[in-house]
């Protein structure tokens, strides 16, 4: 049977002191190996603390750019951090992100993806390519597979828990190809001034549900974080993106 190798990256570190929690949790107790930094949020220097306490806790940089809420039957923009019409304003908000992080982390991200996945769309998809060839880091959906199923709500922003709990996550395990995957989560410990709130909390008991880990192992399914990407041997296809609405 050929390997297989799971990366679970936590977005939104620093988004809110719930959502540090819930992650750090997630690592320490549960099956989260990386996770991404929102390095313009509030509780972004408390993430940065407290994830440079746990070494094998890879940490990447989340683009934020700006977010969409689906309210009244359409997608309704909350806020932009920039022109996103526009490649050098794009480029100097990411490179300003990028400086951020590093000032909080003290290094360079170990891997780089967007907040909704802003990245997967022109000019902002050559703007984050270039930064992570330059950084020579893993973006989201080229180096690995990503797996955006576990998530609690459908394309219209609509409660969709069933997707979160134990049984799903086990039988998405199942599905898991050959190779390398990174799935994306969001785990918080408490309330979150998201429209994804009830549902982190449910991603969290079901990230460190000790049936969840019995069934990596008894799947042969190895966890990895994206700082074993920099290892020699470590071998990555480009495969296709499952996509996700956060």
């Amino acid at each position: 049977m050929e390997p297989r190798y799971l990366i679970v990256n936590a977005d939104d570190l620093g988004l809110c002191e719930s959502v540090n929690e819930g992650i750090l949790t997630a690592h320490e107790h549960g099956i989260v190996t990386s996770a991404t930094l929102m390095v313009r949020r509030a509780a972004a220097v408390d993430a940065s603390r407290h994830a440079a306490s746990l070494p094998h806790l890879s940490v990447g940089l989340h683009l934020d750019l700006a977010e969409w809420e689906y309210v009244g039957g359409e997608w309704i923009e909350t806020y932009r951090r920039c022109d996103l019409d526009s490649a050098a304003a794009i480029e100097s908000e990411c490179r300003a992100q990028l400086e951020l992080f590093r000032s909080l982390v003290g290094r360079d991200p170990s891997h780089l993806d967007s907040h909704q996945h802003v990245h997967r769309s022109e000019p902002v998809a050559t703007v984050a390519a270039r930064l992570a060839d330059e950084l020579k880091v893993s973006l989201r959906g080229r180096e690995v597979r990503f797996e955006g199923g576990f998530y609690g709500q459908d394309g219209k922003g609509s409660p969709y828990p069933d997707t979160i709990y134990p049984t799903a996550l086990r039988a998405l395990l199942d599905s898991l190809p050959p190779g390398w995957t990174e799935l994306g989560c969001h785990p918080a410990a408490g309330s979150v001034p998201s429209s994804y709130d009830a549902e982190r909390g449910l991603e969290l008991e079901t990230l460190c549900d000790p049936q969840v880990r019995a069934a990596l192992a008894a799947r042969q399914i190895e966890l990895r974080s994206f700082l074993d990407l920099h290892e020699p041997g470590a071998l990555v296809e480009t495969a296709g993106e499952t996509p996700q609405s956060a």
